[in-house]
């Protein structure tokens, strides 16, 4: 081995360097495909429920969802104030409609639908920064109530998309 590198010492340089570069330039993305810059810290501020429909708590789950979800998919630490990385906005839509119907003209199955409005401030390059309205939705059959774990599960759902909608739009390039 000794022998080999004394004859291919510049071929052996290159291959050394050539695993160094590319070991360090991965150092600002994350498993998720995150790049979070020069960044070191998040906040999200609470998302209030201007919705013309408003469900009691969604507002509080919301902002704590998405604070979970960023700080589970990188590697910031969340910050109450002076985050490098800042979410804000409010829940603007939470509407329920029917969606198909009966031979009898009656509802078959609904859908609920949550819209957020979000403002996204990165400190560190501020040409990242946007103003963007995300929504999704979930369908239930139109004989059930949109109450316990109905609403459980369509509020996880919703919001877990919505979430890594945000995610992606803010810290991802895809």
């Amino acid at each position: 081995m000794l022998k080999f590198l004394k004859i291919h010492r510049p071929l052996a340089f290159a291959l050394l360097a050539l695993v160094c570069f590319t070991l360090n330039s991965c150092g600002i993305y994350s498993l998720s495909g995150a790049s979070v810059g020069e960044a070191e810290t998040f906040q999200v501020n609470f998302f209030q429920n201007n919705a013309d429909l408003v469900e009691p708590g969604i507002d509080r789950t919301f902002t704590n969802q998405l604070q979970d979800f960023i700080q589970n998919q990188t590697s910031l630490s969340l910050v109450n104030t002076g985050g490098d990385l800042i979410y804000e906005g409010e829940i603007v839509q939470y509407y329920v409609a029917p969606m198909t119907a009966t031979s009898q003209n009656t509802a078959a199955q609904n859908r609920l639908t949550i819209a957020v409005n979000v403002r996204f401030y990165n400190n560190t390059d501020p040409e990242k920064d946007f103003e963007q309205r995300f929504s999704f939705y979930f369908d239930y059959g139109a004989n059930e109530q949109l109450t316990g774990s109905t609403l459980d599960t369509a509020l996880d759902e919703i919001f877990t998309r919505l979430t890594q909608d945000i995610f992606n739009a803010s810290l991802t390039d895809w």
